[in-house]
């Protein structure tokens, strides 16, 4: 049995990290918070521009613009987004599990090479020895939107000079704070919506009237949906590393408590048993004197 001084030493050690467990989950909640605003407040402009883009690309075709073209999927970049930092639970090892599924999924693809966002990422897939073309830092609220134009701009730039044929964005979709789910959506080339107007008297579709041309328009409007498309991708993952944290240092402030009560309740014995001892050594050196 452990002595009184080590089990002493264990509920200290053990109460310091609940100290610690429980301002993290403060700290998450009150970032969470900002985190949901954010998202609420970019997803109309996300979901317009989406619309914009979807109803122009049903109409254009493939070959009105470079991004449209598609290509026999051989070569992937996977855009795996995770965070620069641990303790948010399975926040972080359900992406890197989506990337190796994927590369399950798709045995047709002969090369998948990474885009990696956050340190774990980078740390995991290091290890791994795997194909990753660039590295970027972690995104915070603060560097979400820079992060986005600069990650838009390489993986437009990796699709246009034909390094790869496709680009899928993986990362953490934000349901609360309890619920996040991973998902795998398709980024390049980008394609029109399964289904397309047509006239009304069925042999085609209505396109636009194009002011300017439609070159113009495609060429400002493609790159900037990309680039919104990770944007929005990244706030999620954001959102979804606070909640998971939150979760995670929740879940161990409760675990902390009972491993307290339990070597309370063993120290309590413990003590108990030390001065029951005490007493019978008492009243045996007695005895024996009385002898």
């Amino acid at each position: 049995m452990a002595t009184l001084k080590a089990i002493r030493t264990r509920i200290a050690s053990v109460k310091s990290t609940q100290k610690i467990t429980r301002a993290m989950k403060l700290v998450s909640a009150a970032r969470l918070r900002r985190a949901q605003d954010a998202i609420v407040g970019a997803r109309p402009y996300a979901n317009a521009l989406t619309a914009a883009i979807a109803e122009i690309a049903a109409r254009a075709g493939e070959d009105a613009h470079p991004l449209m073209a598609a290509r026999q999927p051989l070569r992937v970049a996977l855009v795996a987004i995770t965070s620069d930092r641990g303790l948010a639970g399975g926040f972080n090892a359900n992406v890197f599990r989506r990337v190796v599924r994927f590369q399950a999924e798709n045995p047709q693809v002969t090369e998948t090479s990474l885009f990696v966002v956050g340190k774990k990422g980078r740390d995991f897939f290091r290890r791994r020895r795997s194909m990753v073309r660039q590295e970027f830092a972690g995104a915070s609220g603060d560097t979400a939107q820079s992060r986005a134009k600069e990650l838009a701009r390489t993986v437009v730039q990796t699709f246009e000079e034909g390094k790869v044929d496709a680009v899928t964005l993986i990362y953490n979709e934000f349901k609360s704070a309890i619920v996040q789910r991973v998902v795998a959506e398709p980024l390049l080339p980008v394609a029109p919506p399964p289904t397309r107007a047509a006239t009304p008297d069925g042999t085609g579709q209505i396109d636009f009237l194009y002011e300017p041309d439609r070159e113009r328009l495609l060429s400002t409007l493609i790159p900037l949906f990309i680039e919104s498309q990770i944007y929005r991708a990244l706030l999620e993952s954001i959102a979804s590393e606070f909640g998971a944290r939150m979760t995670a240092m929740d879940n161990a402030t409760t675990n902390a408590r009972d491993m307290i009560a339990s070597y309370t309740l063993q120290y309590n014995r413990a003590r108990q048993a030390a001065i029951t001892k005490e007493l019978m050594e008492i009243v045996g050196g007695a005895e024996a004197l009385k002898g």
